[in-house]
């Protein structure tokens, strides 16, 4: 089986970028692997260089005194806004009392007379003022 005069099998050849190739072919070829697959820089890490006590004590007290002043500023906003909208809530709620204490009372206009209406009004406020 074994042929000598038979031509050897020749491999296909890549064209190898040349110095004086433009920029971007030279981005191509370190982007691209020969098969086509991009090469990952993500899975490269840098070196290991802790950078942990590098900041002088005073770089650090003033950061921290900003970080505070800053927090205290955000928790005065934020409990602002909190009574602000507890205002706004105790005002619906009283709203709605009234109207249903009027509602009530006008209830009790239809069945009673009126000064008695009125006599129940001021014990019914007289009773509140004495448990509050």
């Amino acid at each position: 089986m074994s042929q000598s005069n038979s031509q050897p099998i020749l491999a296909t050849t890549v064209p190898i970028p040349t110095p004086t190739a433009s920029a971007s072919s030279t981005s191509k070829s370190l982007s691209l692997r020969k098969n086509g697959k991009s090469w990952h820089t993500s899975h490269q890490r840098p070196a290991f260089r802790p950078t942990a006590g590098q900041t002088s004590y005073a770089k650090r007290l003033t950061a921290r005194v900003a970080f505070t002043a800053t927090k205290a500023k955000e928790k005065e906003m934020k409990d602002e806004k909190a009574e602000e909208r507890q205002t706004r809530i105790q005002a619906i709620r009283d709203k709605r009392a009234a109207k249903e204490e009027k509602e009530r009372y006008e209830k009790m206009a239809l069945k009673m007379h009126a000064k008695r209406v009125e006599r129940v009004k001021r014990r019914e406020k007289r009773n509140k003022l004495l448990k509050s």
